[in-house]
């Protein structure tokens, strides 16, 4: 498959880095367009981040590191582009971030992706190909729809390249918020975010979380299968496949999967979708 990437989180523990290290060998097989790494408020999740990202590239592997606006100064901000691009590190994912429970709007110095899409550029120019977030189902922090919608032409317009969604179930969302950008005049690549259904529970609680919808019929037939871990891992393959197959016929770029740092399930898909 064609443009494909995947995103890892970094491993907290010696066993979990291992496991990490054999998932990734088994997707680099793949031949995906990248892999990215997720990067947290916390300055040991920080640390882990980069190591891990580091270690990618050292594979000969191209990677995207995740820059967040939380907790961030300018001076971390640019020792971290000016580290990566000595690297020749030349991709980003460039994010608002979490805002941590008890953090008072962030406490740094940038408040909103745009902020630090603009900073990119004015630092490093063109070095960087710069992806931000998108929510087809809007962001559960925005204030209406519209907002969204301006919020997202805002970091696209700061120096963007392209988006990556949320993850999300309802096909119709992903279409609509294609066709409401465009109509504002904003036609970067937006890759489609997949999330495997690997385990309901895990899934409910993120999702509930981030704002993404698992449609009823799909929650009501998860929760029909309880412990069954085979049956839900089988009707999760057959129901994702399926909204990646309408994703793929209606031109989109791209899919990222979040992997969860496991590889056995975006292998799976990958081999359906041919």
């Amino acid at each position: 498959m064609d443009n494909i990437s995947f995103e890892f989180f970094p491993p907290r523990t010696p066993e979990a880095a291992a496991k990490l290290r054999s998932a990734r060998a088994q997707l680099a097989a793949l031949k995906p367009e990248y892999f990215s790494v997720t990067f947290g408020a916390g300055g040991s999740t920080r640390e882990g981040t980069l190591n891990t990202v580091m270690e990618i590239h050292g594979e000969g592997l191209s990677v995207a590191p995740h820059i967040s606006c939380i907790g961030t100064s300018r001076d971390s901000v640019r020792a971290l582009l000016a580290g990566y691009r000595g690297h020749g590190i030349h991709r980003l994912v460039a994010l608002r971030g979490d805002v941590p429970s008890g953090a008072a709007g962030g406490a740094g110095d940038f408040r909103y992706a745009n902020e630090l899409v603009e900073f990119i550029r004015a630092e490093t120019g063109d070095w960087f190909e710069i992806e931000v977030a998108a929510y087809p189902e809007y962001h559960p922090q925005s204030r209406s729809p519209a907002d969204d919608l301006q919020s997202f032409v805002r970091k696209v317009n700061a120096g963007a390249d392209s988006a990556i969604t949320q993850y999300f179930y309802n096909f119709d969302a992903y279409a609509r918020f294609v066709d409401d950008v465009s109509a504002l005049g904003c036609t970067v690549p937006i890759v489609a975010g997949v999330m495997p259904i690997i385990n309901y529970t895990q899934l409910a609680r993120f999702s509930d979380a981030c704002g993404a919808e698992i449609p009823r019929w799909i929650r009501q037939r998860l929760e029909s299968f309880g412990d069954d871990r085979a049956s839900i891992r089988e009707f999760g393959l057959d129901v994702v496949t399926h909204l990646c197959e309408q994703l793929l016929a209606v031109g989109a770029p791209g899919l990222h999967f979040y992997t969860l740092n496991q590889a056995e399930a975006s292998i799976e898909l990958c081999r359906r979708l041919g």
